[in-house]
């Protein structure tokens, strides 16, 4: 969806008369729903109670993203009110997407949805989606501006964060000429922008090349998939993340190097997750709309950057495969024929009109 003429008067009005605020992001977030969550807790601490989550109990911060400031802000999911007074969602395209949060935001006196994702399904009382925004960083800025909170290095650190990770550190084709003057105006603050791009970009564990060489090394292309424009897939299996003693959040730069192949216009990475389930992470460059193929699966995001979550089971052939492969052979037979689902699944929504 697209709010035609969001109503910000009305958002500043909720906060501007609210005594506590809950902040929720999506489950696993990235660093444009951490950073946009963070800032806008920053933002309004001085003025009301703020209780800032997402869908982990441990609120294991993903790998990367540890050095944002506003991290005490972060409460484990228990900890928020059942019935919030105001509860702010930020960078979430569908209350499932809260994961444990998704009840409290239903009860929610006032739930703000705060997003730029085409595919969000206009969940709160109170809806701001642009998806036009290159990244909710972009929307939450606008509400702080709005609310006539000044800038701290903190808030624009975390805003920044975002803002470069949305936008692929300014690749995308979202960035627009106001992109730049906003971060020309959040690094006016002290951001040291080689600091960003390091946490983001240049850093992880060693496990993580062994990871990434299995699986670049059995990387498919299909020039004919995605109606004859080419798609490039491949899978990260729990025994590969088990080896390398990775989370399922290391596996995310992956497809940033497979959707560098030439002869695909489309790129997927399926990743396992420790359930067994598959996390499909979906790239396109120009021309196909990824976020209408994963909306169908079940998923969304953007028509350039979607994903979905693909749960369906082997079927009556994997089940027979899995029965007479060898034992040690079983898990890693299960898990091909579980992925080979899923990117048909895949193939399948790409080749429609």
């Amino acid at each position: 969806m697209t709010t035609t003429n969001p109503d910000w008067a009305r958002a500043v009005k909720i906060l501007e008369r609210a005594g506590q605020a809950c902040l929720a992001c999506h489950v696993r977030p990235d660093a444009d729903a951490l950073g946009s969550m963070l800032a806008l807790g920053l933002a309004l601490q001085d003025r009301l109670t703020v209780l800032a989550s997402f869908d982990d109990e441990a609120l294991d911060v993903p790998a990367g993203l540890g050095f944002l400031p506003g991290r005490e802000l972060l409460v484990p999911a228990g900890r928020l009110p059942g019935r919030p007074e105001v509860m702010v969602s930020l960078d979430t395209s569908s209350p499932d997407r809260l994961g444990a949060l998704a009840g409290r935001a239903a009860a929610a006196g006032q739930l703000i949805v705060l997003d730029h994702h085409a595919s969000n399904t206009g969940f709160g009382t109170l809806n701001i989606v642009d998806p036009q925004a290159a990244a909710t960083a972009v929307l939450a800025h606008e509400l702080i501006e709005r609310l006539g909170i000044r800038l701290t290095r903190d808030i624009a650190l975390c805003l920044y964060t975002g803002l470069v990770a949305d936008t692929g550190s300014f690749k995308y084709s979202s960035v627009t000429p106001a992109v730049h003057r906003l971060a020309a105006e959040l690094l006016s603050y002290g951001i040291d922008p080689a600091q960003v791009s390091r946490e983001l970009y240049d850093r992880a564990p060693f496990g993580y090349l062994g990871l990434l060489s299995a699986a670049l090394g059995r990387a498919v292309l299909e020039p004919d998939s995605a109606r004859g424009l080419g798609l490039v897939w491949t899978t990260v299996t729990l025994a590969d993340r088990n080896r390398a003693g990775l989370p399922l959040d290391a596996a995310e730069s992956v497809i940033d190097e497979l959707r560098r192949t030439d002869e695909a216009e489309v790129a997927a990475v399926l990743k396992q997750a420790d359930d067994g389930t598959w996390q499909v992470s979906v790239r396109s460059k120009s021309i196909v709309d990824v976020g209408k193929a994963c909306a169908a699966l079940g998923g969304g995001g953007h028509a350039r950057a979607a994903g979905f979550w693909y749960v369906g089971g082997e079927g009556p052939a994997g089940a027979a495969a899995r029965e007479s492969a060898g034992a040690a052979a079983r898990e890693s037979a299960g898990a091909g024929l579980a992925a080979e689902g899923a990117i048909a699944a895949l193939r399948r929504e790409l080749g429609r009109p």
